[in-house]
């Protein structure tokens, strides 16, 4: 039993050192990140439309901004990123969406943090919002939305 415990130790670094290694990994880093580019600009220019145009309350409007930023991002990871077309979309919509609210989650509390406490202007605190939550919305996914749904590392 204290081989298994050993081997599992062992076997995240050796699959990062794998990872890392191979090219196809890259080119999903980086196909990802202009997934979360192209939803980051869907969300701040969404929530900026909601708050400074409609005059939508700024922690409302940045849950609209974020589930509409969500879905396009869904869509392209899903079917560019990670290429998981063979999966299962309930399932990985479901995970996704988990991911997604969790991050959100966070994304809130920055935002709220940042606007009240430190009196920061709305679209700012969103943009530092946004990154901050990334890289938990990145590993959600990579490591549990659409795993299964890929090669192996």
């Amino acid at each position: 039993m204290h081989e298994d415990a050993t081997a599992v130790e062992i076997r995240p670094h050796i699959r990062l050192w794998h990872g890392m290694r191979r090219p196809a990994n890259w080119l999903q880093l980086v196909r990802f990140s202009v997934v979360g580019a192209s939803g980051y600009a869907v969300n701040l220019l969404l929530y900026a439309l909601c708050v400074k145009v409609l005059g939508i309350e700024y922690l409302v409007a940045e849950s609209v901004a974020w589930i509409v930023a969500a879905g396009n991002n869904f869509v392209w990871n899903r079917h560019w990123t990670f290429k998981a077309r063979e999966g299962q979309i309930h399932m990985q919509a479901f995970r996704f969406l988990i991911v997604s609210l969790i991050a959100l989650a966070f994304n809130l509390l920055v935002l709220r943090v940042l606007v009240q406490s430190a009196g920061m202007d709305k679209v700012v605190a969103e943009v530092i919002a946004l990154a901050a939550s990334t890289p938990l919305n990145f590993l959600g996914n990579k490591l549990w939305s659409f795993r299964g749904d890929t090669s192996p590392a």
